[in-house]
């Protein structure tokens, strides 16, 4: 069908309309208010517009979650009960179904919402002599053709599961099965004949997987609430996690907010077989050496790119139910909707989220995807009242998380999975082909830094604004880092907390050695040889995608019942992103080149050449007008001297400089919000959070 024979969109669009949480007067001084229980809260009714009501099944389906227990010295049984606990900690991404294996000193659990196979895929799954079991949170894409070759190879299979792939496939090969896997995945997997159990995450860390061992039993779990559900467990604050956390708004891997856990990193897989568990990397992403970067015509090298693009999206549909595309309106999610609706059978089912303020409001742009290629295109509108969604979030994120577009995300997701269970989104776009300001501002730094540092008295006295990423915000943040060394000017674009800010607002008995840069140059020593912007890329996809934008998509998207599938970061290509040479990814002031022109026959002019809004809130704004009491009463003195670990004066002094406008503050408020709300939920409650 051609795109101007397709039908127009069915839109539908509502404002949220409901109460998203309790007002401010539900949070205290003393921490949250007792009362009736959250899950019995009496809400106002929701408005329905068109098909697009969010109703009872938005809150019912699963999706997939995994954890487990390991007795260490491998004499006894994981406590059954200890196990349902956890998996019970889960139930959000459940249940469409849970299950169980009690094995020797190894217990798995799982539960799942069913996309592929969805009467014979519960979990765990076996190979035909049940000594290979195997549970899974993500999608196996290229599990079709790894069962064909098994097939061959003489198994027999009782499921068309994805997962029961993974069984007779590390039966036939081993732990380089790993290597062969295509898509997102945490994994955990217990060879009963050799006494060994593997836990793995994929390359990109698209999945999350949380380990800790507690009185000699390891427990391990898609999301930190269910290791707190384990006797025992420590809540002792890692303070080197905080400093990181007050640095970048989230908290890196392989920390957690908890000194008891650790995040499995991406492309490693923990292995147990009797003694101490060891950590090996089984895949690394990487930019290739500057003098084996790809040849070849931009026209050559965009055509390519679509058709990988293509394939990815292709890959990235199956699946047994339907699936929808978020849309942002920026050149990422519009590609993926449009491919889509290219690939579909029928019209596509798009989502979005528009905002008061015009500056942050880019619904007008999905509309022209959404109208081009016939979707079936629902809306939300943003107030300034979901930002009190804040203390839902931190329930849903288990530990400090700031990155406040954590909002839209979340209600995008609630929004779509009234209709669907799957969704596509476009993380992975801007770090694999350039597409943030930081990589021009890396390029320029080394031609500008010297009169940046002139200018910096006079920039630094520009009002503070509160529209989006303004252009004061950005010269600030220029003039602050364009004369220092690559890695510190790279966080200094984006950083939170200084150093000296974070020694002023820490206590001094909660006070860690966190080093940033050198954080960063741990994943930057290990791409010698390629071009300095692929370098600052590949800390980005290590770290910031990583540990923000794909924790906050999977979590958002996960407390809704939904499945995010990110077709950017598919094998594919990711392989061909790496390869490019800079100036097809960032040349002056231009930014992700070869995707833009590769698209670019997809795509509306406004969206291929429009300004990066990205998917942030009116944050500034809000914090200044509609929020600032909700911000006072949670940041409250008696608030932050009780909890112990930050300087009550230092955060009042930051309330009253952003609020009177001498800077944005925003996203370190914002991060404190978080941290206030996360302490009293988690680090003093008891394990049933």
């Amino acid at each position: 069908m051609g795109l101007q024979a397709r039908p127009r969109p069915r839109v539908h669009r509502r404002p949220l309309g409901f109460a998203l949480l309790p007002s401010v007067a539900g949070y205290g001084r003393s921490g949250p208010r007792q009362g009736r229980a959250r899950d019995q809260r009496e809400r106002p009714a929701r408005r329905a517009v068109g098909s697009a009501a969010i109703g009872a099944a938005a809150y019912t389906r699963a999706v997939c979650g995994i954890c487990g227990l390991v007795v260490l010295d491998g004499d006894g049984t994981p406590d059954r009960g200890q196990l349902s606990a956890m998996n019970d900690a889960l139930v959000h991404r459940g249940p469409d179904s849970e299950g169980y294996l009690l094995d020797g000193p190894v217990g798995l659990a799982a539960r799942r919402l069913s996309i592929i196979d969805i009467e014979g895929g519960d979990q765990p799954l076996s190979n035909e002599d049940e000594t290979v079991h195997v549970v899974q949170n993500g999608e196996i894409y290229n599990y079709r053709e790894l069962r064909g070759q098994l097939l061959e190879a003489g198994h027999r299979f009782s499921t068309r599961s994805d997962t029961e792939v993974l069984a007779h496939l590390y039966e036939q090969r081993g732990l380089d099965c790993l290597r062969e896997l295509r898509g997102m995945f945490a994994i955990a997997l217990w060879d009963a004949r050799r006494g060994r159990l593997v836990l793995a995450r994929d390359p990109f860390g698209i999945k999350p997987l949380y380990y800790a061992e507690v009185n000699g039993t390891l427990s391990f779990a898609s999301e930190l609430k269910a290791l707190l559900r384990q006797p025992g467990f420590s809540r002792e604050i890692d303070l080197t996690a905080l400093q990181a956390f007050l640095a970048f708004n989230s908290i890196p891997g392989p920390y957690t907010a908890f000194t008891a856990a650790r995040k499995l990193p991406p492309g490693h897989a923990l292995i147990w077989e009797g003694g101490s568990p060891r950590l090996e990397r089984f895949a690394r992403p990487a930019p290739v050496p500057a003098d084996a970067q790809r040849s070849g015509s931009g026209r050559e090298l965009a055509a390519e790119l679509l058709e990988t693009l293509r394939d990815s999206v292709r890959a990235h549909l199956i699946a047994d139910v339907p699936v929808g595309v978020l849309l942002s309106g920026g050149v990422d999610s519009s590609a993926l909707a449009a491919l889509a609706a290219m690939e579909s059978g029928e019209p596509v089912r798009t989502f979005s989220i528009g905002f008061r303020e015009e500056s942050f409001n880019e619904l007008s742009r999905a509309r022209l995807v959404a109208s081009r290629y016939g979707t079936d295109h629902h809306e939300l509108v943003l107030e300034p009242d979901a930002a009190e969604l804040l203390p839902e979030l931190v329930g849903a994120f288990d530990e400090p998380f700031a990155d406040s577009s954590a909002i839209p995300t979340f209600l995008v997701s609630r929004l779509a999975a009234s209709q669907v269970k799957v969704a596509l989104s476009g993380e992975g776009g801007d770090e694999l082909f350039g597409g943030y300001y930081t990589y021009v501002a890396d390029r320029l730094a080394p031609y500008a830094g010297p009169a940046a540092t002139l200018a910096r008295p006079l920039v630094e006295r520009l009002p503070s604004s509160s529209g989006k990423v303004s252009f004061e915000y950005k010269a600030k943040r220029f003039v602050r880092a364009a004369g220092l060394p690559p890695l510190a000017r790279h966080h200094g674009w984006k950083e939170i907390f200084s150093a000296e800010a974070r020694a002023e607002l820490v206590n001094p008995a909660r006070r860690a050695e966190f080093d940033p840069v050198a954080f960063y140059e741990q994943r930057y020593g290990e791409t010698e040889g390629a071009d300095p912007l692929a370098r600052l890329q590949d800390v980005d996809l290590g770290i910031y995608l990583v540990d923000d934008l794909l924790v906050k998509t999977d979590r958002a998207s996960m407390a809704n019942s939904l499945e995010a599938r990110v077709p950017f970061l598919d094998n594919v290509v990711a392989e061909m992103a790496l390869s490019l040479a800079p100036r097809h990814r960032v040349l002056g002031f231009s930014k992700k080149r070869l995707l833009r022109r590769a698209v670019a026959p997809l795509l509306p002019r406004e969206i291929v050449h429009g300004k990066k809004q990205g998917f942030s809130i009116p944050l500034a704004s809000w914090l200044r007008g509609e929020l600032q009491p909700f911000a006072r009463d949670v940041l409250s003195t008696e608030t932050i001297e009780r909890q112990g670990y930050l300087d009550a004066a230092a955060v009042q002094r930051l309330i009253d400089a952003h609020v009177q406008g001498r800077d944005d503050l925003s996203r370190q408020l914002w991060g404190l919000l978080s941290f206030t709300i996360w302490f009293d939920r988690y680090a003093r409650e008891p394990a049933a959070a």
